[in-house]
């Protein structure tokens, strides 16, 4: 299973690329592989501030409900309302069509303590 390299890795298995000032957030595909079939995604508000290893959002499958976690303090400006309506996605392209939030970051000190795509790697597998 290969990683993205654009992106930093969480402990709670979210993906972050980081853009600027934004971050996009999403789920890997060793969470996505876990979870199995994805039923429900929600993620919080546009304009919901929250600071490092706050939730702001959650997934459903099968299996169980998971919390998204933010590794960095940020403000939340666009949810992917096409994962929200067809869940699916997550399953099917976890890097690509299946991001979930991004957001501005405000403290950017979490970013810090995430993974680089092969430590990831090394980590789960």
């Amino acid at each position: 299973m290969s990683h993205p390299t654009d992106c930093k890795y969480s402990e709670t298995h979210e993906w972050h690329k980081v853009e600027g000032e934004t971050i996009t957030l999403g789920l890997t595909q060793f969470a996505v592989d876990q979870l199995t079939d994805v039923t429900y995604v929600e993620m919080k508000k546009l304009g919901f501030k929250f600071k490092a290893g706050d939730i702001v959002g959650e997934v459903e499958s099968v299996k169980t409900t998971s919390d998204i976690y933010g590794a960095f303090g940020g403000e939340v400006t666009e949810v992917n309302s096409a994962v929200v309506a067809d869940p699916s996605l997550l399953n099917s392209d976890p890097y690509g069509k299946g991001w979930l939030l991004k957001a501005k970051v405000i403290d950017p000190a979490g970013l810090s303590k995430l993974m680089d795509a092969e430590a990831y790697s090394a980590a789960h597998h």
